[in-house]
């Protein structure tokens, strides 16, 4: 397999009752992925609740994490903003030498033009000193990048490597999937069209559900790299209600309450968002005691 094939886990960040970071839960949680099977790790991504951690809770998080996986998975960082000029000095500050590759978001609230995301993630590439994974998700972003910019940059930077494609649609991806120069990866970012994306082509995903239940998420993404068909979706049925669940209320509060249920961590989060309310904690509850 490629580094990057597989299941690779967007990573919360656990806060304790006083919102602080909860680095022991966060050593736990680390554990509990790379026992259940996945494949890499990915630090600091939107489930982390990035956009609410200062620069001193940012690299405890990372120092945490690369401590606590001792080199046994590889590591994305998540390094991206609607600042380019920003995203750049980051890239030649920070060390990214425990890291395999960066995830970058295209650009948000901007609404950039699709030559605007281009130059965008053109100056990322000839500055990031590791691949870059660029991460496509109008939901969050305001703006889509259409599958013509993403092979342009495939093309024209080596170093950018895949996408995580997040867009909700699968024509989208399989038109990726179809275009793509050899060997360049398109990551699932939506749980539920996972194994779909998977069997059209696809490399894999970055999970939310596959931190929660890493056995079953990673196995099933496995099956269908294996073209194992009916077993693979056998496992996506057995775990399909609780994706549509954990974002039922926003991510990543359904993520969290999974972990306090497992007793892995708080479900604490940080304004603007919370937590879920009690009717969606107990429907959790009796799917995680279902699938035990």
């Amino acid at each position: 397999m490629q580094l990057f094939e597989g299941t690779g886990v967007a990573l919360v960040t656990p806060f304790k009752n006083d919102f602080s970071v909860d680095t022991e839960a966060l050593v736990r949680i680390v554990n509990y992925v790379i026992d259940g099977g996945v494949e890499y790790l990915v630090v600091l991504g939107t489930t982390a609740e990035t956009a609410t951690l200062n620069s001193a809770e940012k690299e405890l998080v990372i120092d945490t994490i690369v401590e606590a996986n001792q080199g046994r998975l590889p590591l994305v960082l998540g390094v991206g903003g609607n600042n380019t000029h920003q995203v750049v000095e980051e890239l030649k500050t920070r060390d990214l030498s425990k890291f395999q590759a960066i995830l970058s978001v295209s650009p948000y609230y901007n609404k950039p033009t699709q030559e605007g995301i281009y130059q965008h993630f053109k100056m990322i590439a000839e500055h990031s000193p590791i691949p870059v994974i660029v991460y496509n998700v109008p939901g969050r972003t305001a703006s889509n990048m259409l599958p013509e910019t993403v092979m342009r940059l495939a093309h024209d930077f080596k170093n950018i490597i895949g996408i995580k494609e997040a867009a909700g649609d699968i024509v989208q991806a399989m038109k990726l999937i179809q275009n793509k120069p050899e060997g360049f990866l398109v990551i699932s970012g939506d749980d539920m069209v996972t194994l779909p994306m998977v069997l059209a082509g696809g490399s894999g995903v970055i999970s939310v559900i596959g931190e929660g239940f890493p056995k079953q998420f990673s196995e099933m993404v496995r099956l269908g790299l294996q073209r194992k068909v009916d077993e693979a979706y056998k496992l996506h049925y057995t775990i399909a209600d609780s994706i549509d669940m954990i974002f039922e209320q926003g991510n990543p509060a359904g993520i969290k309450e999974v972990f306090k249920l497992l007793g892995l961590s708080e479900n604490t989060v940080r304004l603007p968002l919370v937590n879920v309310n009690e009717n969606l904690s107990k429907r959790l509850e009796k799917f995680i005691q279902e699938l035990r």
